[in-house]
């Protein structure tokens, strides 16, 4: 029997889902095939509705070697196992002639852990273990969830987190699940045999395609020891948030929070000179904590310097003492000891990496209204870290909606530790021995014809948004925009404060239902936002990526400005500058890119189906007339581009009256 073309292969799979093959998407498959078999490595931007995954997916499963598809958000990882694998497997099983196995796999923390439902959690308070439901009312919704998750465990063949419906809430969830650092391991727990994390990572170890998550990726990157069964080719989907997500999970924390049940957790397990020590470094902190003023710490101050030597010293003493001392009165002593080595590891890793004070990491004191003050230090770059774990041994497929910036690759593909396209240069900063490897980047394009159905409008008669303000001229054009479209608006707004302020104006100019984030779930407030076109949903991050709206619901998306990092976040702040110091451009190298990112996605929100029509407002001049706005613009889609007020009230009164006629 001769091997089925790519064509063949895709078609059967696009008609297995009830699709539509696009042109992008066979340019796509094509691509990922060749990278794939060439073992090179290849970013490529596909529009919404190109069916990127199953542009993926095909050349994939086609290769026969085994894959690994990481995504950002949960929604896309549910897609690809409930619906697209099971579907494009059975298309493809008569021409494979095999049927391809796959997986999900996630980190520990999400999977039910027997040994916890049913012995308790290690309480540091009180003698023994805590049985939660016990001491949960079983009235309480803590009770009642609690209740509830020990009957699913007995039904449920995963127990994943995202298998339980209707959720619960990450109090009652830490009852039940166990991070890697406090689980016993599957040969000392008395429920390793029927334990869901190893279930899965059996799954996955037999699987031809693992679906993942970034952070997961990451950790397997970063800690050394595979958490991923070995693979030929790495999916990376979402690819425009991995260098978040990377760098979320590289990013160590104290507080004095945390370190005062560190002490807790260890003080019956150690003798009293270890906890005494202990004890009194993390008094130390927290007394410093208090005076902590939110900002980066180019140098760590002497005092804050002494207090991290001393928790990293006592933590250190304690973790020796931990391994042989015994407390006949405690209850199932490895699920405690483990409890507490996890704790106390984690201070001695992030105070020691604090006052190695690595040249490549940033430090910075953060205060949380209602959590109180945090330590934070993250890597400057993880473009070095990216280069060398993800590339090295495997072909590479980046994908997403929003890759290309400016016009070109290069800005994301720096991000990620790649040289600029068609160059293999020698990379710099803290990898300097590793060679970048070559890549391609492809642009597949979109099926919607933009400059037909959107339209990109830009205030520029407004006042440049200065750092604080009510913009009162912002107000009235956004009341104004939101009255000849009848509703249906989406706005993204840079900050919750505007948000708020926004949607509290609006409500009191105009008869029209405006949703805020924050005051239902996401999910809820998406909902209703897509049943009542009269309705307006207003946000923020969440909002610029998350929402898949099409039809008549959506036909204005208004940013109310350009949404540069704020000039004192740390990370960003300290990112720009070793930009500058090596003789770049900071503010487009840091700053641009991560407002073009947004801009792009959250522009995105707007066209979702090929009978969408609206406007994309941007309520910022600067995008008209500061040097960088062409920048920007090149970065989004390609919609019919105006300036002129009057024409864009218009054309969105003259889209609400269609949409009115056709009953939506």
């Amino acid at each position: 029997m001769t091997k089925p073309s790519l064509p063949e292969l895709l078609h059967a799979a696009v008609t297995a889902v009830g699709g539509v093959e696009r042109p992008g998407q066979v340019t796509m498959a094509e691509a990922v095939a060749e990278a794939v078999d060439n073992d090179s490595h290849l970013l490529v931007q596909a529009g919404t509705g190109t069916g990127k995954s199953l542009g993926y997916l095909v050349p994939a499963l086609a290769h026969g070697e085994r894959v690994v598809v990481a995504t950002a958000t949960l929604a896309l990882q549910r897609q690809l196992v409930e619906r697209d694998l099971p579907r494009t497997v059975e298309a493809l099983h008569p021409l494979l002639r095999r049927r391809p196995e796959f997986a999900m796999l996630k980190g520990r923390s999400n999977y039910l852990c027997l040994h916890r439902l049913h012995e308790g959690v290690p309480q540091e308070e009180e003698d023994g273990l805590f049985d939660q439901f016990e001491a949960a009312a079983p009235t309480s919704k803590l009770g009642q969830d609690l209740l509830r998750m020990r009957d699913w465990s007995d039904e449920t063949e995963t127990g994943d987190r995202d298998d339980l419906t209707p959720g619960v809430s990450d109090r009652a969830w830490a009852q039940v699940s166990v991070s890697s650092r406090e689980c016993l391991g599957a040969s000392k727990c008395a429920y390793g045999a029927e334990c869901f994390a190893e279930a899965a990572r059996e799954r996955a170890k037999l699987a031809d395609v693992v679906v993942t998550n970034h952070a997961l990726l990451a950790i397997d990157a970063i800690e050394g020891a595979p958490v991923l069964p070995q693979h030929e080719v790495l999916i990376v989907d979402e690819a425009h948030e991995l260098v978040s997500r990377v760098t979320g999970v590289a990013t160590g924390e104290l507080t004095p929070g945390a370190v005062n049940r560190a002490v807790r957790r260890a003080a019956k397990l150690v003798n009293e000179k270890a906890a005494d020590a202990l004890q009194t470094a993390a008094e130390t902190f927290e007394r410093l904590m208090e005076l902590a003023l939110p900002g980066r710490l180019e140098e760590i101050p002497e005092d804050l310097g002494y207090a991290l030597m001393a928790l990293r010293d006592a933590a250190r003493t304690v973790i020796s003492a931990l391994g042989s001392t015994r407390d006949k009165s405690v209850q199932d002593e490895d699920a405690v000891r483990k409890q507490a080595l996890a704790s106390v590891e984690n201070i001695h890793d992030v105070a020691e990496r604090i006052t190695q004070g690595s040249e490549y990491d940033v430090v910075w004191y953060e205060r949380h209204d209602r959590f109180g003050a945090s330590l934070r230090v993250a890597p400057l770059s993880v473009s070095g870290l990216l280069r060398e774990k993800l590339f090295a041994e495997r072909s590479v497929v980046l994908t997403s909606a929003t890759l290309k910036l400016g016009g070109d690759f290069n800005g994301v593909g720096a991000s990620l530790g790649l040289a600029p396209e068609g160059t293999a240069e020698a990379a710099t900063g803290e990898a300097a021995d590793v060679t970048s490897p070559e890549w391609k980047g492809l642009d597949v394009g979109s099926p919607f014809d933009y400059p037909k159905q959107g339209i990109l409008y830009v205030a520029r008669h407004l006042a440049t948004p200065g750092r604080e303000g009510s913009r009162g001229d912002m107000m009235d054009e956004l009341a104004e925009l939101v009255e000849a479209a009848g509703g249906r608006t989406l706005g993204l707004f840079s900050s919750m404060r505007a948000a708020q302020a926004a949607a509290e104006e609006l409500r009191g100019r105009l008869d029209k239902p405006i949703l805020l984030q924050g005051e239902e779930t996401l999910g809820e407030l998406i909902k209703a936002f897509a049943a009542d076109p009269e309705t307006c949903l207003f946000g923020t991050l969440s909002l610029w990526q998350g929402v898949d709206v099409p039809g008549a619901s959506c036909q204005l998306v208004v940013m109310d400005r350009i949404p540069f990092p704020r000039p004192d976040d740390p990370l960003m702040s300290a990112r720009q500058k070793a930009v500058e110091e090596g003789g770049g451009n900071g503010f487009m190298a840091v700053a641009a890119t991560h407002a073009a990112l947004l801009m792009a996605q959250g522009s995105g929100r707007l066209v979702r189906a090929t009978g969408d029509r609206g406007v994309v407002a941007v309520l910022d001049p600067r995008l008209a007339n500061a040097r960088y706005g062409s920048y920007l613009r090149a970065s989004l889609p390609d919609f019919w581009y105006t300036t002129d007020r009057n024409q864009v009230r218009r054309s969105l009164a003259a889209i609400d009256a269609t949409a009115k006629a056709d009953g939506r």
